[in-house]
């Protein structure tokens, strides 16, 4: 894992590399995609993406906390907090993509192990 993030940028790239758009537009597209999602989950409605999975609104209630350092019992309001489920679908391609990964190094390590 390389701990890399990808950008808004990128993912404009990547549209654009891959449908017949201007940069703009491809970068507006981006835009205007991760702006209904955020209106959507702003209005309380979760956002299914087929194959990929769901991001939810989840309601916390009040609750009380602890202070680790003092010990010291804290209440914590309620809140809002985004939650994703992955899909099945979604979930296979990374166990299958991280254990061809694992078999590469290992492959890699038997080749370089003196006989």
């Amino acid at each position: 894992m390389t701990g890399k993030s990808v950008t808004r940028a990128e993912l404009a790239e990547a549209v654009y590399q891959r449908v017949p758009v201007t940069k703009d537009h491809a970068s507006d597209l981006v835009d205007q995609v991760l702006e209904t999602i955020c209106a959507t989950l702003e209005q309380g409605e979760s956002v299914k993406l087929s194959s990929f999975g769901v991001f939810t609104v989840r309601q916390k209630g009040k609750r009380t906390g602890r202070n680790p350092k003092t010990n010291v019992e804290v209440p914590i309001e309620p809140c809002q907090v985004l939650t994703f489920s992955a899909s099945p679908h979604l979930k296979a391609r990374m166990n299958q993509a991280s254990s061809s990964a694992g078999a590469l190094v290992s492959k890699d390590i038997k080749e370089s192990e003196p006989a």
